[in-house]
């Protein structure tokens, strides 16, 4: 079955139901392998000895190993560099399938060279298969690249001698003292693979003359000779740890050696040790130590890949040098997962599964009967190319396939037979098949029955996918076996759709037909969705999501707008499909504004989606709520401590003119800040929640100065002469009738701290009771039962106390 289409507006479902039983009707046996045919590995082909690489000696005869094993017949050939090669008296087939080449030859004049890729192919009636490659080339032995130098040393010390010299294979090095070969039985004389030569603790007999000897099938080669000088014994001074030659950066395959040389001087001798950067055990198993501190790890593999380190340490002491080096180490491809042969009914859908590791790793490619596999129509790779899926596989799908793994450190390959089970007397293809597009989401598809074996049809299955889709996105809908035509729905406007239909019997399916296409109808886009933001009294931010699909139709969208007392619309604006956004600026602040948003494309405009803006509410709250510069309020209350002492002067003054003024018998009732008591308001809330000392005045309260209110009781005078003694304060000028004036206006300039700041709330602090200025002038709150609110003739004004607020920023 076809894997789900992607998510997408409209989308039917992958099979409809009655496609699904059509399917479950299938006969098991069709799932199963054929006779005698497993799900392990190919039987029917298989290499059992591949050719591996190899160096060849110029001049003589060499061998390419190469066994197949598969069902007879099997025809074996040679490909050289990917091209077949053809047999000569050169190079003669074995009866075994190995290639032998009589002389092996480079490339000199007009000859061709036998160095290259050579791989095995062998192929029966199932397929073909190819073996790894396997490359071949010629012994050779350069010129020394480096040669020995002479050396001075103290007896005692170290003498260290090193040539280089390139060869295929690899040259064996040995050395030679005046002529004869040097003894590795002695401990003091260290040969290392990679052409070095190590002395310690010299002695006289150690002078000589050294020769560096590198040897490999190609031939031999003798450097020049380094003299070795032994002077006599050293002074025995102490000489600090130092490394002479620390470890080189090392690249090398699996299971070979390598060496990490390390060669540390000073005076007493350094004791060398080694360790990792990264902190992890270098371990015990294959590890040797040679010579003094000459590190050499066998048969290493990949987890030995890391950062050594060569520690030079004075003995006793923490004095140490170090050096240190890389070592890589590569593996070849190799499979964790083999694909594995299978039988499948034609027109399903078969996979192959191969994960190989290595390092670094490996790519991994797919050859059909020895071709490169490359991806498109029904095949797909996926999973960096370790799973192959065809999809409605048919009889040219039957082959042998072949997953081949390649690094830089080697190559591996594996098989698998794909076999394709066909069953007899199975209906042909429906013909005729022809799409006819019949709205913007309709197609109606129709066709004719196969031309033989139509009687055991008991439907027919439409496959169905947008034409630029892959296949997996491929979809079915089923039609029963009398129909011969289906409308296929939920089709997105203007796109192109492929189509091709299979019969199906009790047996199996039919081939597939011919593919037909056909493409929806156009139409004209929805309504976009609109949402309005207003930016300020006079500007509007419109919002939408934005439709890419619309430019592929030459379409996008068109604004218009006006105010709704008139009748003609500013517009059109035209905006291109992938925007989302549009400023409107420059409006009327008091108007009601009607916007319209529509999408257009060749077919023409669709409806539009209309909004009613009002900016009037947004230009009085502007109005209402200015913009409030809290810096300004805190520079404010930095100086509003200024201000209350200030007041607290003024309220002075004002009760001391007020005491005097009835102190000289003046009658009846005196407010000398009637004023006042239209701007100052009373502290409001509850009543329970007022302070019971700030509602007392001379042990009256609320109740009892209604009562005196009404009774128009007066204070006598020594009640006055105990609240407000007729002592002045120091400094007080004395009051006079004309400072009446001054004090009313003192008052009224100590409210601003009673009224609120626009566009700032009062958010209460502490609360602080204080004095306000005038507070003994003050008018008296309102009583409980609604009485005046003024003070009675002869009675004193309470003190009133205003909170200590702090203004702060609210949010709009």
């Amino acid at each position: 079955m076809a894997v789900p289409r992607a998510a997408s507006p409209r989308r039917p479902p992958a099979l409809r139901w009655p496609g699904l039983l059509l399917l479950l009707l299938l006969p098991p046996l069709l799932l199963l392998p054929a006779p005698g045919e497993g799900f392990g590995n190919s039987a029917e082909l298989a290499f059992a000895v591949e050719p591996s690489d190899d160096v060849a000696v110029p001049g003589q005869p060499m061998v390419l190993d190469c066994r197949v094993e598969g069902t007879p017949p099997v025809q074996i050939t040679w490909r050289k560099n990917g091209v077949e090669l053809p047999e000569s008296t050169h190079s003669t087939l074995l009866a075994n399938g190995s290639l032998m080449i009589r002389h092996f030859r480079l490339q000199r004049g007009g000859s061709p060279s036998d160095e290259g890729d050579y791989e095995c192919v062998a192929q029966n009636r199932f397929g073909l298969v190819v073996s790894r490659k396997a490359r071949i080339q010629a012994a050779t032995m350069s010129d020394f690249h480096i040669h020995p130098q002479a050396a001075v040393g103290e007896e005692g010390g170290v003498a260290r001698f090193q040539c280089q010299i390139h060869g295929l294979p690899k040259p064996l090095i040995t050395w030679e003292k005046n002529r004869v070969p040097i003894d590795t039985d002695n401990e003091r004389y260290t040969l290392l693979p990679k052409g070095v030569l190590q002395i310690t603790g010299l002695r006289a007999e150690d002078s000589g003359v050294f020769h560096c000897v590198a040897s490999n099938i190609a031939s031999i080669r003798i450097s020049h000779g380094a003299r070795l000088t032994v002077s006599g014994s050293g002074s025995g001074a102490y000489k600090e740890p130092a490394i002479l030659v620390g470890p080189e950066n090392l690249t090398l395959t699996v299971h070979q050696t390598a060496v990490l040389e390390c060669v540390a001087t000073g005076n007493p001798r350094p004791i060398v040790s080694w360790s990792r950067l990264d902190g992890r055990p270098i371990g015990v198993e294959g590890i040797q130590v040679l010579g003094t501190g000459n590190l050499i790890i066998s048969d290493v593999t990949v987890q030995h890949s890391g950062v050594y380190v060569c520690a030079a340490n004075r003995p006793g002491t923490r004095v140490r040098r170090t050096a240190q080096g890389r070592l890589v180490v590569q593996a070849p491809a190799e499979f964790v997962q083999h694909p594995q042969s299978i039988s499948r009914p034609a027109g399903t859908t078969a996979m192959f599964t191969c994960q190989a590791q290595g390092e670094p790793p490996p790519h991994v490619t797919w050859l059909k009967n020895g071709q490169v596999l490359e991806p498109g129509g029904h095949v797909r790779l996926k999973n960096n190319n370790s799973t192959l899926t065809i999809s409605g596989i048919g009889p040219e799908d039957e082959a042998i396939y072949q997953c081949v793994a390649e690094n830089s450190a080697g190559s591996s390959q594996a098989s698998a037979r794909l076999t394709v089970l066909w069953a007899e007397g199975l209906p042909g293809p429906p013909r005729n098949v022809q799409a006819v597009s019949v709205s913007s989401t309709e197609v109606r598809v129709s066709w004719s029955e196969p031309l033989a074996n139509t009687k055991e049809i008991i439907g027919y299955v439409l496959h169905i996918r947008k034409a630029a889709d892959p296949p997996e996105l491929e979809y079915q809908e089923a039609v029963s076996k009398s129909t011969f035509q289906h409308l296929v729905s939920d089709l997105e406007p203007s796109t192109a759709y492929s189509f091709y239909i299979k019969a199906y019997t009790p047996r199996g399916a039919s081939s597939a037909s011919a593919p037909t296409l056909a493409s929806t109808l156009g139409e004209a886009p929805a309504p976009p969705p609109l949402s309005v933001r207003v930016l300020g009294s006079s500007s509007l931010q419109l919002l939408w999501e934005p439709w890419p699909r619309l430019a592929q139709h030459e379409g996008g969208f068109k604004l218009f707008y006006r105010p709704a007392s008139k009748t003609v619309f500013t517009g059109p604006i035209l905006l291109p499909g992938t925007v989302s956004s549009y400023n409107l600026s420059q409006l009327d602040p008091t108007a009601l504004y009607e916007v319209k948003l529509l999408a257009y494309n060749q077919h023409g405009d669709g409806n539009a989606t209309v909004r009613l803006v009002s900016l009037r509410g947004a230009s009085e709250r502007t109005a209402l709520s200015p913009p409030c510069d809290c810096r300004k309020d805190e520079a404010t209350n930095q100086t509003s401590t200024t201000g209350i002492v200030i007041g607290i002067h003024i309220g002075v003054t004002c009760i001391i003119f007020c005491v005097l003024f009835l102190l000289f018998g003046q009658r009846g009732r005196v407010l000398l800040c009637k004023d006042v008591e239209n701007q100052l308001s009373p502290p409001q809330g509850p009543r329970s929640q007022r302070d019971p000392g700030i509602l007392a005045l001379n042990g009256v309260r609320w109740g009892e100065r209604g009562q005196l209110g009404r009774d128009e009781k007066r204070v006598d005078m020594k009640e006055l002469e105990q609240l407000f003694p007729p002592a002045r304060a120091a400094g007080q000028p004395d009051p006079r009738p004309t400072q009446d004036a001054a004090a009313r206006a003192s008052c009224e300039e100590t409210q601003f701290s009673m009224l609120p700041l626009q566009g700032c709330g009062l958010m209460e602090g502490r609360t602080t009771e204080t004095t306000a200025p005038c507070s003994r002038l003050a008018a008296a709150p309102p009583p409980p039962d609604g009485g005046p609110g003024l003070l009675s003739e002869g009675q004193a004004a309470r003190p009133a106390v205003a909170p200590i607020t702090q203004p702060a920023c609210l949010g709009h």
